[in-house]
Order: structure tokens, then sequence, then C-alpha cells
């Protein structure tokens, strides 16, 4: 039984405030100031379609469309209104850390927008609302409802939380409440489930904000009757085979949907990445907070498939771009998979959670990949441009309109029909100091080396911790900590710090079960001179892993390295490696941002494969020669001159 009380029950620790964090690095402290100065404005003048050249967005018109103030039918995709609730959530964030000045009053105007759109009963769907009112709640599998109304409920408890205005919170509880009335053991609809996982971890979120524990119930409920038999979503879409919202979908399976099984039997990642993730976090969410011993064991193995065996290098996950899913464990290719931009938050986001429930730093090892890979490459430095697709190889000239490859951009888009990834990207990116501290009532968390700064309030006393990391240059990472009393602090030591030591006299604790390094700190002011070898190595793959059969990809912290055409030339295929090339650590690069190393290391060129010239095939004919390469770190790439660009490069064995 889930119990009432605070969030933090089965949890070892939590996330910090964002209002209590600042992040001063360079890379990450440049992108948190370019979401709320570039990439909140550039949302805003999208979604109302002021951008010349993009894809439209009408997400600001069918909220004025729902509020009877336009003429109109619904316009874009059926979950259209969660890229306002997502814009207003990293607003939220904006504000929260201390990054949001000016911002305030345009997500005012917006929120009584969204409160003028909503339905008396507390319905809120513009999709529904303005073209198919009689159709509301009969469409699970594929109408949104449920998901558009979850990223409704985090938008709204974020806004609270910055803010102490409750107008988003009242939209979103209305709307909470409807949803109770309709579904839950005693609703209308006692065995409908979403058929896009979100509305369970909102829902856990708004129990948290209001302490009501009915919301935290519906949430358990979607999670328990999913996968039930006979598949709900499945027979829905039989009823409606004549009226498909999405009649392309043609092989919508249980799986897909993640609905073969209940979830708590559930061993392997499958179907669409994205509902997976926002339902393995939601099962997180529940297991701590319900102490459930069975979710938690099917989240560790579910976790356990996604990291080992359909997990990119990068942090990228879902293989196919058809359904954006998963497939075989160990299917992993690279220049025409998805790698979803959302599939990597969410995998930031499960990561996040599977660690505050177990207390194992480890989890954050992917965190970390995902962030500093998969997301930050979604979007350019310029803040207006972006990847909903993370390939690990491309070729401009082959990504074609109308072929396998038509998925594929070799330059980041101003915005695409389907725009949940910008988005979620900037929230994720606002939110980032959640990732980085968390806090218990006996100690301070800290869980990725990113120079920033915390004050909180622990253990009685108010702590100061700040983190000033430069181990991409130096190994050096300095923790200094100022408290009117003795306080703990742990810090996680990535795999890839080799060799930690503290370079004064202060002996260096040994990293716990946990994973984690425990300091001491006497009150007053204290510094601890972590000092480490972070240095760049090959890494090769399991050998099922057959598209990364013979190759190398390139790593340096926890950034993945790769070859770009603007340094290396073009046909970047005919590259070859030796395992053991020295590699130099270079400069950083003035066109990227971040003061991030460029590597540099030397490797051959095939120049000619067969004899006859001009001929397609013909008698083998290698000739090589020696050439120096950069490579640059993938979250970076395509920042300058577009071109090729691969992660994975052939070995010379």
């Amino acid at each position: 039984m889930c119990r009432a009380g605070q969030r933090t029950m089965g949890q070892i620790f939590h996330g910090s405030r964002i209002s209590n964090i600042e992040i001063t690095d360079t890379l990450f402290g440049g992108y948190l100031t370019l979401v709320a100065e570039k990439i909140v404005p550039y949302q805003w003048n999208i979604l109302n379609g002021k951008v010349a050249g993009a894809k439209i967005s009408h997400c600001m018109e069918n909220f004025r469309i729902a509020a009877g103030e336009r003429e109109g039918q619904h316009s874009g995709v059926v979950f259209g209104d969660t890229d306002a609730y997502k814009w207003l959530e990293t607003v939220a964030y904006c504000i929260a850390n201390g990054k949001g000045a000016g911002l305030e009053p345009l997500a005012d105007t917006l929120i009584e927008l969204i409160g003028r759109a909503q339905e008396s009963d507390g319905y809120l769907n513009t999709y529904y609302t303005i073209d198919h009112p009689s159709e509301k709640w009969t469409n699970l599998a594929e109408g949104h409802e449920l998901y558009n109304a979850g990223h409704l409920i985090e938008a709204a408890v974020a806004y609270y939380r910055a803010t102490g205005k409750t107008a988003l919170l009242d939209i979103a509880v209305k709307c909470a409440d409807l949803i109770c009335r309709i579904f839950g053991a005693d609703g209308e609809k006692p065995d409908g489930c979403p058929g896009h996982p979100e509305i369970e971890l909102a829902l856990i979120k708004l129990r948290d904000a209001t302490q009501n524990d009915a919301y935290l119930g519906m949430a358990r409920h979607f999670v328990r009757v999913r996968g039930a038999s006979p598949n709900y979503l499945l027979d829905e879409l039989e009823r409606l085979a004549d009226n498909r919202i999405f009649p392309e979908f043609v092989d919508y399976d249980a799986k897909y949907a993640q609905t073969h099984l209940p979830p708590v039997e559930q061993t392997s990642a499958e179907g669409h990445a994205v509902r997976a993730m926002y339902l393995y976090s939601a099962m997180a969410d529940l297991a701590a907070v319900c102490e459930d011993a069975d979710l938690a064991a099917a989240c560790a193995v579910l976790w356990d498939n996604v990291t080992r065996k359909k997990m990119y290098i990068t942090g990228g996950i879902g293989a196919s771009a058809y359904l954006e899913r998963f497939t075989a464990d160990y299917d992993l290719p690279n220049d025409r998979m998805y790698c979803e931009s959302c599939a990597s938050v969410g995998l930031m986001m499960f990561g996040q959670r599977m660690a505050s429930l177990t207390g194992k730093a480890a989890f954050y090892d992917e965190v970390e990949r995902a962030l500093c890979n998969t997301v930050l490459g979604g979007v350019a430095m310029t803040g207006d441009r972006y990847f909903y697709v993370n390939p690990l190889e491309v070729w401009p000239p082959n990504c074609l309109p109308s072929t396998s490859m038509a998925h594929v951009k070799p330059v980041r888009q101003k915005w695409f029909d389907v725009a949940c990834c910008p988005t979620n990207i900037a929230r994720t990116l606002a939110s980032l100091g959640q990732y980085i501290y968390a806090e218990n009532d006996e100690a301070l968390y800290v869980n990725m080396l990113i120079s920033s700064r915390i004050l909180t309030e622990l253990n009685g006393g108010t702590l100061t911790v700040t983190v000033d990391s430069t181990f991409m240059r130096d190994g050096r990472v300095n923790i200094s900590v100022s408290s009117d009393r003795p306080q703990k602090i742990r810090v996680r030591i990535p795999r890839y710090f080799a060799n930690p030591h503290f370079a004064s006299s202060v002996a260096f604790p040994e990293p716990g079960a946990d994973g984690y390094t425990e300091l001491s700190a006497p009150g007053g002011t204290h510094t601890f001179c972590l000092q480490g070898e972070v240095t760049p190595a090959f890494f090769a793959s399991n050998e099922q892993v057959r598209a990364d059969a013979g190759r190398l990809a390139l790593v340096m912290g926890p950034y993945v390295y790769c070859l770009e055409e603007a340094d290396n030339g073009g046909n970047l295929a005919n590259i070859f490696v030796k395992p053991e090339t020295e590699i130099e650590v270079g400069r950083s690069c003035e066109d990227i941002p971040g003061s991030l190393p460029l590597l540099h290391f030397g490797g051959e060129r095939v120049t000619k494969a067969i004899e006859e010239d001009g001929d397609l095939y013909g008698t083998p004919l290698f000739r090589r020669t020696g050439t120096r390469l950069t490579a640059v770190p993938y979250g970076l790439w395509n920042n300058r001159t577009p071109g090729e660009m691969t992660v994975w490069l052939k070995a010379l064995l």
C-alpha cells in the first residue's frame, strides 16, 4: 500500500531545489543562459507562428480558437498543446535558476489563455474541444489526452514552485480531478490507461505539491491496469479501425505501447522509446513512494536491459526510425538509427530516479552520458536549430527525402511538424541543477562534477558548496564547503576519473559500495582539492553489436568525440585507426562553446581500393596514406560548416 507522507519516502535522496543552485560551468552555464535569452524567446515566436521558413506551429492559435477568441479548426498534431506546457515549464525553471527576469509576464499571459480554453468541468485539450467534442476519452491509444494533461501538470507544479502563483496549478488540479472521476476503480473507464505514458509521473508531482493522495492513487492505478487482459488499447483501436488519428501506424502492437505485460513483469525495453522511459520513470517514483519492492526490481531489470544491450555509446536509445522504437538487443546501427532527443531526456529522468531510489551513484554514469552527448547535441549553440534524430554517422548526400534516410537530417532544423524535442531539451537544460545536486537529512550529494554553487539548509544548518571543475583540462575539481556546523558531502567519483586523490594532506576516503566518496566537512570553510586523471581513450563495443564490429570510438571523460568533415575532409568511411594510436589533448576550438579540448591523433586513409580506375568494382589494390585527424565532442558537432560526421572509426588491426 502507498502511504501518505513526504515524497522522499523510500528514496535515499531527492533532487535539490533549482532555486538554490547556480551553474557557473563555461559549457552548461552558457547553455542555461542560452535557454533564457535565446531559446525561450525563439520558441515563443515559433509557437506564435512568427519565424519565417520554419515549420508552422499552430499551438497558440489552437488555444485561441478553443477559448472562443478566434474562428477556425484545429491544426497540427493532436499533442501540440504540450509545446506550450513545456515552454511554460522551461520558463519556470529559468525563473527558479535566476535567469528568467522578464519572462514571467509573458508566461502569465499564456496561462490566462490556457485558463480561458479550459472547459467548465476541467477538460483541456484543444484538438477535442475544437473539432471532436463527442470523441473525448474514446481513443486513449492515439489521442494523447492524458499525455497532454501530464505535461500541463508538470508545468503547473514547476511554475508554482518557482513563482508561488497558483493560476496554472488551479487549472491543472481541475483537470486532474476530472481525470480521477473518469478513470480509477470507481470511474467511468476503470480499465483505461494512457497510450503515451506521462500522466503517471506528473500526478506524483502534483500529489507532492498538493498533498492530495488521490493523485498518487490515480498514478498507481494507471500503472497497475497497464498490460491487463483484455488489452484496453488494442481493443480500442480495433473499434476505431475506420476512424484512426494515425492510420499509418498499422503496426501499433502491445509492445509498442508497453502493454504486452503488466509493467511489474516486463524484463526488456520494448516499443516506443520515449513512452518506455516515461513509464519506467513513473514506476521508479511509485517504487519509492509506495515502497514497492516488486516495482523497484522491475525497474532495475529494465534499466539493465536498456543500458547494457540497447543504448548507444552517446546515451541515445531507440534504434528504429519506424515507430521510434526499441528493436532487438545489440541492434545499434549508426547511420539510419533514430535516437530521438526526447528519448535521451527520458533516460536522464529514469536514471535520476533510479539513483534516488537506490542511492547508487552508478546510475549517473548514463545520466551524464545522455546529457553530455545526445541531449546537448540536440540544440545548436545559437539556440534556434534542433536535432530530433541523433545519428552517429552522417553522409549528407544520402539523407534524401522519400527514402529510408529521410528522417536523418545533416543539419539541425528550425522546427518540426512534431516538435516535442526542442521544448523537452529546453526544460531539461533549464532544470539541470536538480541533476547535479541531491540531498537527504544527513548529507548533500554531488552527482556530477559540473562547476556550480548550492546554498541549502541541511541537518539544521546552512550549507554552501562550490564546485570548481576543470577536470577535462587538468583533472582537478575543487570542492569548497562553508557551513555553520559539521556536514557530510557525498561526491560521485565517475568511472572515467582515474586515480582520485586529494592534493592536500586530507586522506582520500575510498568510495563506498554506493559509489560515493564521503567528505566530512567541519564547521567553517574548507576546500577539498580533488585530483585525478581524465584521459582520452578508444573504446570498442560488445562483439554482438554488428554495426560496430572492428570499430573504435574515442571518449574523454563523459564526452564521446567524433570526426567532422570540417577538420578531416570527406569520405570519413575510408579512415582507419590503430587502437594503440597515441591521442593528443589539444586546445579548445573558438568556434564551439564550452572550452572542451579537441583531440588529435594519427590515422590512415584509403586513397585507392581497386586496380581499375573508374570502375565500381574490381581487383583489390589497397593504398593508404597517413593522415592527422582532429576530433570534436559529439554533443557540439554541426556547429560549424556542415558536412560528414562519424563517431565509430574502422580499426586497423
